[in-house]
């Protein structure tokens, strides 16, 4: 068996068994209204993941509503299959499987609680992005890949840098959630190269524009490319195209 089936299947397995735990993960993180940490501040809107139009005093779903809708745990197991198995046929039965693996279902969690919520909850985006970290320093430093450890920490500052500043000048969609979670998909594209950096980052770009532009089109109204989207998904496909296809595209736009 090739290392490239090798990686697909055992990256497809395990993160469909993790997808299918993606409620109860839902389940435990701590409702914003049970938590003053979690509140949105005046100041930075530290923790709602939305456009400054959304009304952050509207009452939002709860977690463990979330983690009780039907078919939940099936719907996150298999997208979780779908992303795990084409990162695992980009990587190969490598090093970054460590990581890839476990952030697949995590980011399938964001993704469902950013979508209907607009938030970004920091009692998952920081435990996986410090995990990240310490897993690509150890292996960056065991196989002696000094140079792709150091780019990769590069990438992460650079990526929530500018995400830090995007959100500074109150972009549309942006909060500071996604500034959090821009760490740790930087960090994993530039540890693959600079140019799935750059795609991955344009890529989510590009998926968060067109919803907006379907919408118009389909319903001839373009007062709907105003509507606003929650950026996470958006954030995290984009990770997914440049962790799968960044490296070859961007070779192909820019030589």
């Amino acid at each position: 068996m090739s290392d490239v089936l090798a990686g697909t299947l055992l990256a497809a397995l395990l993160c469909g068994l993790g997808g299918l735990l993606v409620p109860a993960l839902i389940a435990r993180v701590p409702e914003p209204a049970d938590d003053p940490d979690d509140e949105p501040d005046a100041e930075e809107d530290a923790e709602w993941d939305a456009a400054p139009v959304v009304d952050v005093e509207a009452p939002k779903e709860t977690y463990a509503a979330i983690a009780a809708l039907p078919g939940l745990g099936p719907r996150s197991a298999l997208a979780s299959v779908v992303v795990g198995g084409l990162i695992g046929s980009a990587t190969g039965l490598d090093w970054p499987l460590l990581w890839l693996v476990p952030l697949v279902p995590v980011g399938v969690a964001l993704s469902v609680i950013d979508w209907r919520t607009r938030l970004l909850p920091k009692w998952v985006v920081l435990p996986a992005t410090v995990l990240t970290i310490l897993l690509v320093v150890a292996v960056g430093l065991a196989t002696g890949e000094r140079d792709t450890l150091v780019r990769a920490l590069v990438g992460m500052v650079a990526t929530r840098s500018y995400f830090w500043v995007m959100w500074w000048i109150r972009s549309a969609g942006m909060g500071f959630g996604d500034v959090r979670l821009a760490a740790v998909v930087g960090l994993v594209l530039a540890w693959e190269g600079w140019g799935a950096l750059a795609i991955g980052v344009v890529g989510g770009f590009v998926a968060f524009v067109l919803p907006g532009i379907a919408l118009a089109v389909l319903r001839r109204d373009i007062s709907l490319m105003r509507k606003p989207f929650p950026y996470g998904p958006s954030m995290l496909v984009g990770a997914v195209v440049g962790l799968v296809w960044g490296t070859a595209l961007a070779a192909r736009l820019w030589g």
